[in-house]
């Protein structure tokens, strides 16, 4: 019989800023109530900026792989994954860097590593079981990171219009839009795509029900 101990399952979904990515996560989750799942967010990793005025935090690029603190994510998904807690970083987004606080978070059976460019870095790809990109048209996820940003980050309407104008398409075309070639799955809309997220649950299951054996 395999060992309780066997290694967490690692799934990555990326996709561009807007496409759906949370709402498949949480469906991933929602099949697997009984299971033991956790989500690793990618913008929680973004650098701290604490040594910069508060002007140059706002000229911050989020979309650009060198906003990430990847060598801190890489460092805890290994910790995750040798079943060792992690201190988690916290994003404060209306002041532009890293909050002081933290949060504990334990490894758990499965683990879902979401972001915009998580399969970017070629050390997050090798440590992930399933990778999958949500495709989803840019027309709904600019509208649903205009609601995002306005609602949840305290933005104006110009601001982020102009953001994606001049950056987030951009970054999106030259970063994220070439990952989906290493995806395993390509899911079209998001969590609204029930037959893509069966597949999924399923060779999750696949794999959970091989490990236990």
């Amino acid at each position: 019989m395999t060992s309780e101990r066997s290694k967490p399952i690692v799934i990555g979904v990326s996709g561009g800023s807007g496409s759906g990515k949370t709402s498949v996560t949480r469906s991933i989750c929602d099949r697997f109530e009984d299971k033991s799942v956790l989500v690793i967010e990618q913008d929680f990793y973004y650098k701290d900026q604490s040594h910069l005025p508060f002007e140059e935090r706002l000229k911050t690029n989020y979309d650009h792989p060198f906003a990430f603190d990847n060598d801190l994510l890489v460092e805890h998904m290994q910790q995750l994954l040798d079943h060792q807690e992690i201190k988690k970083p916290i994003y404060d987004f209306k002041r532009h860097t890293r909050s002081d606080d933290t949060m504990l978070v334990e490894p758990k059976e499965v683990i879902i590593l979401e972001g915009i460019l998580v399969l970017e870095d070629e050390r997050l790809r090798d440590l992930m079981d399933i990778k999958v990109f949500v495709d989803t048209d840019a027309d709904l996820r600019i509208i649903r990171r205009l609601l995002r940003d306005i609602n949840e980050r305290g933005r104006t309407i110009d601001s982020v219009i102009e953001q994606y104008l001049t950056v987030v398409r951009p970054m999106h075309l030259q970063f994220t839009e070439p990952t989906k070639r290493y995806a395993d799955l390509i899911i079209p809309e998001g969590g609204e795509n029930h037959v893509a997220i069966d597949i999924m649950a399923t060779k999750i299951e696949m794999i959970l029900t091989k490990q236990h054996k």
